[in-house]
C-alpha cells in the first residue's frame, strides 16, 4: 500500500468492492431458485457469499492486532471458497447455468487471490503502532 493509495474504509478495498458486487449477483440469481431451497441452497449461498464482505469489514477494524486481522481474513477466504462449493450445488441441480457459475467462480477465484496476498503481506495493512 502507497501512500498515493487512500483506503479509509474496508468500502475502499478492491477486493471488497468486487466481493460486494459478487454478492449482488448472487442475491439476483437466487431470486429464481425453488422455493424447497429458501432454507437450503439459498439462504447457504447468499449468506457465504455476504460474509466475505462482513468478514473483511471486521479484519479492517482489528488492523492494530496482526493476529486478529489475520483470521478475520481467513474467515473471508473461506466463506469465498464456500460460495464457490454453493455455486457447484447450484449448477449441478440446475438452478444456475455452468457458464453464469463459471464467471461467478472465477471471480471468487479473483477475490481469494487478493485475500491470499493480504494474509501473505499483512504488515502492508496492520497499523504500525
Amino acid at each position: 500500500m502507497t501512500q498515493a493509495t487512500k483506503i479509509r474504509t474496508h468500502r475502499d478495498l478492491d477486493v471488497y468492492k468486487i466481493a460486494f458486487d459478487a454478492a449482488m449477483h448472487i442475491f439476483r440469481l437466487t431470486k429464481h431458485f425453488p422455493k424447497e431451497e429458501t432454507y437450503a441452497l439459498t439462504d447457504q449461498i447468499r449468506r457465504s457469499a455476504r460474509s466475505v464482505c462482513a468478514n473483511l469489514a471486521e479484519a479492517w477494524r482489528k488492523r492494530r492486532y496482526q493476529n486478529a486481522f489475520l483470521l478475520k481474513l481467513n474467515d473471508s477466504e473461506s466463506e469465498a471458497a464456500e460460495t464457490q462449493v454453493w455455486l457447484e450445488f447450484a449448477v449441478s441441480c440446475e438452478y444456475l447455468k455452468a457458464a453464469e457459475a463459471r464467471e461467478l467462480y472465477a471471480t471468487y477465484d479473483k477475490i481469494i487471490g487478493k485475500l491470499v496476498n493480504m494474509i501473505n503481506h499483512p504488515d502492508q495493512w496492520v497499523i504500525q503502532k
